[in-house]
């Protein structure tokens, strides 16, 4: 049978427009294809070339007009230039779509309110593993001159294999013999940011270049493209962090900052990406292509500060001296600290992750309407985090050295000081343990350090490996259905966590506590904390003094490192049946697809118990490790439906109704119990008269966790301006069947290793160390663990308003301005914690609005944007990599830029010079304290920073 043909021109119209230079964004397909592409208006009719920034507009306004999904996209200005510098940022000024900054950098997105664990992210189709803990990509792993297009879809489709459940991110690289034509393009940029170099050694300029190369060959049957990029970049961040807040708040007890870790960071960001397609064409039905991309990513990070125990520490004296009650506490807001012994921190923070993605996929397109497609992929990731703390001060142990006299002033933008002492004195700062934190350890081997740590050594390492394999046939039909798609996907995902971790000691402590005076070798000057009023304080790397051999790494072998380690995977079978529908109604047509999906999910995961249960003879800890591995399976059933109701007159109405989920964090996945008893806690029992009692209590991970799930419905009002701009309303609603949160749950710790608890009675032995002898308790074991479970979620449901009016639409006077943008209203209504009030669930923000100002007219563009989220509930990154939950305030982003295209006929024609300045306004990240606003948590400042470059296409 011959294929139908397209019986609705109105689809195709506004095609045209986009013939040069933005071929390879609108037929770049997803590896399955299972999107149409708009098709160029008959030959003959007049063109109108449209490139640039308008060109893009253009491109996602066809993305989104002629899907059947609610889609929204961003593609390339021209080949290799995405409109912003970082995909996160193009991806964040999408409708109903932002981001959250770390280190000054957007790298991961929330869509509807929702955090990053919600969404997945796929490459030309496939999944991908992550640089992160969990599931959620970090996008700053792929280059911007790599990615050709993004598309976002916000309601699910059933020959679309991975979704999320608040969205699914595509990222598409071009397909040479769909750009049909040769190009090369190279490009460069500088960067450059304003606060600085906030460290000694580190840098306030940088650069990226990048290529792409694509071509065709032996008659067109063969295709190449090569994008490449490499990016050395510093970020540097002035940073307030409070512990909390002490005090009751009232008169006689104000709220006063409890203390203080501080620093100046500097980061020095380097990344190659590399990115390859052959395509190869031997038959005009049958196409083969191999994708690879390869990333090597390195965030360097140095961290130089003071950590003041302060309200919380009971041997510091405060006096306050004015205070605010105008809120519903009593804040301090100026006073004076005594006896605050200071910690000056040199800490250090290494990221380095290699990701390694390839993919083959064939597809054969009979004549007899009789389509296959076979895909295989693999996508893996090697990660290696390195935190290493190392602590100095005026003297070993809590009392010891010179105590500092510390005024203060708090207001919404944190705290700032007035000391005393001087921290940038190398003759008064000294590698130390200044307070005693940690009190004496022993390694593994008996190895010793006393008076306290001098730092501590995190070395995380992480694998994530998924292996992908599908096959589909689709079998075109004439009538109400136009075709029906059949297909079955396999993927095995394993991802790995392998703690190192170790006590820093000095190697001159080992025969007596001591204090050491940096040697000259390895001081680097002083970093200066004026923003915080704390002055300069002495500055060395780490590094530097572990590899001299002035520091040592006792491992600690302690129960809550090793059941930190684990390994989870995955197996899912997923096979699903799809009808796609194109029928002609009068005037208007339906389109649309209906269709199941069904994933068989076997997940297993290995990890340990790990407790504390006495000493061996050689004074090290006896930590008791039981291996554990653990496995469950279940079915999901997911139902979609996708509707367009298209009009003669551009409207389109579209409706959505899904089964969505999302799968648990891999980390919580984990099979591992940490544990051990709280004394004077009876866990329920009656304690008898005279006696001391105990509980066991432990946290653990769940293998047996299901997923996320949601009903949720769509409907969207869209109406276009042929293929250059549009207006829609779209309104979403998400019931969550299931929701995962952390609660106490009843365990019974009969038969695992416990320690009786102790009392430290002194050194009897001689040896140095404290003797522990046990106390006369009785142990309750039937106790709790504090783990992920499954339970009733809430629902969330929105309205999104977009719009991209080029104002040449309206009036011929106004050619070359136009406007892009939109406002989404979020609100929830979600119990993460059964049978407690509702809460903002991570990420989510009541308020999303975005909008970009532009010109582009005669080779001239210049354009401005704001991208503004209302409050939300943030993520980061804790001690030893653990995630933090934070209040952080609504933030307004503005960046701008202007440039040149030198045009056709000219001297230098296919050179584009730019030049780009990115938070424009140095909006600061601030967290606060949940009980006042006024109790600033986080307040990290990046600067602005501006970028110069050009790009030569020939």
């Amino acid at each position: 049978m011959s294929k139908p043909t397209n019986r609705h021109p109105q689809l195709r119209r506004g095609a045209s427009v986009l013939a040069l230079g933005l071929a390879m964004s609108v037929f770049a397909p997803h590896a399955f294809a299972q999107d149409s592409a708009p098709v160029a208006d008959d030959a003959g009719e007049d063109e109108i070339v449209v490139t640039g920034y308008g060109a893009s507009l253009q491109s996602a306004v066809n993305a989104k007009k002629t899907r059947d999904q609610i889609v929204e996209s961003v593609s390339a200005e021209d080949i290799g230039k995405l409109p912003d510098a970082s995909i996160a940022e193009a991806i964040a000024r999408l409708p109903g779509l932002t981001s959250q900054r770390v280190s000054g950098r957007s790298n991961a997105i929330s869509i509807r309110g929702f955090a990053p664990d919600f969404s997945t992210t796929l490459l030309n189709g496939r999944e991908q593993t992550s640089t992160g803990d969990n599931r959620a990509v970090e996008y700053d792993q792929y280059p911007s001159e790599v990615v050709n297009q993004v598309l976002v879809y916000k309601t699910p489709m059933a020959s679309i294999v991975g979704q999320g459940l608040s969205g699914t991110v595509d990222l598409r690289t071009i397909r040479p013999l769909d750009y049909g034509k040769r190009v090369f393009s190279i490009g460069g940029r500088g960067t450059w940011a304003d606060l600085g170099k906030l460290n000694v050694g580190s840098k306030k300029y940088g650069y990226r270049v990048n290529g792409v190369f694509v071509d065709q060959f032996a008659n067109d049957t063969l295709g190449i493209a090569l994008s490449a990029s490499y990016v050395d970049e510093p970020y540097q961040i002035q940073e307030f962090n409070a512990w909390g807040y002490a005090g009751g708040g009232t008169a006689a007890s104000p709220v006063v900052i409890g203390g203080s870790k501080s620093y100046a960071t500097s980061t020095q960001l380097t990344r190659l990406g590399l990115q390859g397609t052959v395509q190869w064409r031997p038959h005009p039905n049958f196409t083969s292509t191999f994708d690879a991309f390869y990333s090597d990513f390195s965030d360097d990070q140095i961290k130089r500060g003071i950590e003041l125990p302060l309200g919380f520490e009971g041997s510091v004296g405060v006096n306050v001296t004015d205070v605010d009650s105008s809120g519903e506490f009593v804040f301090a807001r100026a006073g004076t600290f005594t006896n605050v012994e200071g910690v000056v921190r040199n800490d250090v923070f290494e990221r380095n992750a290699k990701l390694y993605s390839f993919g083959w996929n064939n597809k054969w397109e009979g004549d007899d309407g009789w389509n296959v497609t076979a895909d295989i992929s693999l996508s893996k990731t090697d990660r290696n985090e390195l935190i290493l703390e190392s602590n100095a001060g005026t003297g070993r142990g809590a009392g010891v050295g010179a105590r500092d006299t510390i005024g203060f002033t708090s207001d919404i933008n944190g705290t700032v000081f007035s000391p005393t002492l001087n921290y940038g004195d190398y003759n008064l700062i000294k590698l130390t343990s200044p307070l005693g934190w940690g009190g004496n350890q022993t390694g593994v081997n008996g190895d010793r350090i006393q008076g306290g740590q001098d730092g501590y050594y995190n070395n995380r390492i992480i694998e994530d490996e998924l292996w992908q394999y599908r096959v589909e046939v689709e079998r075109e039909l004439d009538g109400f259905l136009k075709s029906v798609q059949f297909g079955v996907n396999y993927t095995d995902r394993k991802k790995s966590l392998t703690p190192d971790e170790a006590f820093v000691g000095l190697v001159a402590n080992t025969d007596g506590l001591t204090s050491v005076t940096i040697p000259e070798e390895f001081r680097r000057g002083t970093t200066n904390l004026s923003y915080l009023g704390l002055g300069p304080v002495v500055s060395y790397d780490p590094r530097d003094l572990l590899a001299a051999g002035i520091y040592r790494l006792v491992p600690n072998p302690y129960g809550d490192v090793v059941v930190k380690a684990y390994d989870v995977s995955e197996k899912l079978m997923t096979t699903y049946l799809q009808a796609n529908i194109d029928q002609e109604m009068g005037s208007s047509a339906l389109t649309g697809n209906i269709g199941v999906q069904a994933i068989f999910t076997d997940q297993n995961s290995n990890g340990a118990s790990g407790s504390f249960i006495g000493t061996n003879p050689n004074g090290s800890p006896n930590i008791q490790g039981i291996p554990q591995r653990r496995s469950t399976d279940y079915l999901d059933v997911l139902p979609s439906l996708n509707l367009s109701l298209r009009t003669d007159s551009d409207f389109v109405i579209r409706l959505g109704l899904a089964r969505e989920i999302i799968r648990p964090r891999l980390d919580d996945m984990r099979a591992s119990l940490s544990y051990g008893t709280t004394i004077g806690d009876p866990g329920g029992i009656v304690c008898p008269a005279g006696r001391t009692c105990a509980v066991v209590r432990g946290d653990a991970g769940n293998p047996d966790l299901r997923p996320w799930r949601a009903n949720a419905a769509d409907l969207t009002f869209e109406k276009y301006f042929g293929g250059s701009g549009y207006v829609a309303v779209q309104l979403f609603y998400k019931q969550l069947k299931s929701y995962i949160y952390n609660q106490a749950i009843p365990f019974d710790f009969t038969g695992y290793p416990i320690q009786a608890p102790g009392n430290d009675s002194g050194d009897t032995d001689g040896d140095g160390f404290p003797n522990r002898d046990p106390l006369p308790i009785i142990v309750n074991y039937m106790g709790t663990i504090n783990a992920p479970i499954n339970g009733e979620g809430g629902k969330l449901y929105g309205a999104e308003f977009a719009a991209t009016l080029p104002f040449s639409t309206f009036t011929s006077a106004l050619d070359g301005f136009g406007l892009t943008g939109s406002a989404s209203y979020t609100k929830t209504n979600i119990q993460p914690t059964p049978g407690a009030p509702s809460e903002d669930i991570p990420g989510y923000s009541k308020w999303v609005a975005n909008g970009t100002a532009y010109f582009e007219k005669w080779g001239f563009n210049a354009r401005a944007s704001a991208r503004y989220r209302s409050s939300f509930i943030g993520e980061l990154s804790g001690f030893g990599g653990n995630r933090v939950r934070r209040r952080a305030r609504a933030e307004t982003i503005i960046d701008a830029q202007i440039g040149y295209d030198f045009q056709p006929g000219s001297a230098l024609e296919g050179l584009s010079v730019f030049v780009q300045g990115q938070n424009l306004t140095d909006e600061p990240f601030v967290t606060d304290d949940p009980r006042d606003s006024r109790a600033v948590i986080d307040y990290q400042t990046y600067g602005r920073r501006f970028l110069a470059g050009a790009s030569f296409k020939f």
